[in-house]
């Protein structure tokens, strides 16, 4: 990949300079030249001279100096046919701007490439450290993935929104996934959670929601301790997503450390799913509670099976929730008063939520 980046940018700079240039790597392998016939031949007594102040060394007819601002300074060396002073400043010149771009493509191409490989399983997992030891990309640090979902109409403007509710507290590589889903990998050193990814999703999910208008749900996955322990939390983030639309309705930041039972239901098969619900509502099924049923039932739960307590949260006497908590039980032969009971009934409601999603995506 790298010698054919540095060769498309010598061929178009051999029409702007006229004399023969080049780059070796740090075997002194000529790996990209002006001069096409030069490459695969090596030059190596360059490097046994010490460079100048200006960081130049001249020998045999030839001005060399390495790229500049690359994490290994001598992986990679310009060469310039000639020893005078415009040898020198076109030497200069082509490694400073080749540093520069070579920077920046591993910095946003090749990593970001890298990363995508692994979240999307296009890489061997025995091929992730030789490939980030290529890239100098740091395999041990801890990372973790949030997937990010919006109105598709976003998406031109996703980049800017997330740099700025992120901004420069923590690194992090924006992976696109389709029109409406892009992938944050953050990477946070030991400081990273997630309990600290959920807030860092809040602050997303708020900012897409604020500036443009629609709503906005992250998936947050758990801590990878290492690059390819990335896929792994790639996939909780996306199921986290899944089951929080089916479980968690209207919430704008799913995270897999709190899907509780609904992880559960969202992988069993819909034949067991309704085989389930038939033995539960065997005096009646479940569709034949009203609107006013379920909300008193919801309710009940969310006040965790307090009389009084729900009674007064729905503005009803208490006499009145008991007489409905009668008629619930004389409609399914569930009391959910009782503890055991309320639980069956509460899987229950959430099983039959799983399949009416299931229904709606066919």
């Amino acid at each position: 990949m790298a010698n054919r980046f540095f060769q498309g940018i010598i061929h178009q700079l051999s029409d702007a300079i006229d004399r023969k240039i080049g780059i070796l790597d740090d075997t002194g392998t000529i790996i990209a030249c002006s001069a096409l016939s030069d490459i695969g031949s090596s030059y190596h007594g360059y490097s046994r001279l010490q460079p100048d102040e200006n960081g130049v060394v001249r020998y045999e007819n030839n001005t060399y100096t390495t790229l500049s601002g690359l994490e290994n300074p001598t992986a990679y060396t310009v060469f310039v046919a000639g020893t005078d002073e415009a040898a020198v400043r076109s030497a200069r010149l082509i490694a400073v701007s080749l540093g520069n771009l070579k920077q920046f493509f591993d910095d946003k191409y090749n990593k970001s490439s890298f990363i995508k490989n692994i979240l999307f399983d296009n890489i061997l997992p025995s091929d992730v450290y030789a490939k980030a030891k290529d890239l100098a990309f740091p395999y041990e640090a801890k990372r973790l993935v949030l997937i990010v979902c919006a109105d598709s109409k976003v998406k031109n403007s996703l980049n800017d929104i997330l740099l700025k509710a992120l901004g420069d507290k923590v690194k992090f590589y924006l992976i696109n996934i389709n029109e409406q889903e892009a992938a944050v990998v953050v990477e946070a050193g030991d400081n990273v959670s997630t309990a600290a990814g959920c807030k860092m999703a809040q602050q997303i999910a708020d900012e897409v929601t604020e500036v443009c208008g629609v709503p906005c749900c992250v998936g947050v996955g758990t801590v990878a301790a290492n690059l390819r322990e990335l896929a792994r939390s790639y996939k909780e983030a996306q199921l986290s997503l899944d089951v929080g639309s089916v479980f968690n309705k209207g919430a704008s930041v799913m995270s897999y450390d709190n899907l509780g039972i609904g992880r559960l239901i969202y992988q069993m098969p819909t034949t067991l799913c309704e085989m389930f619900l038939t033995e539960v509502f065997r005096q009646g099924s479940i569709d034949c509670l009203d609107d006013e049923t379920l909300t008193t039932i919801e309710k009940f739960f969310e006040n965790n099976l307090n009389v009084s307590e729900t009674a007064r949260k729905l503005f009803v006497h208490r006499n009145t929730l008991v007489y409905r908590l009668e008629k619930i039980k004389k409609l399914t032969g569930l009391d959910i008063r009782d503890f055991d009971n309320a639980i069956v009934f509460k899987v229950a409601l959430m099983v039959n939520s799983y399949l009416a999603a299931n229904e709606n995506k066919f």
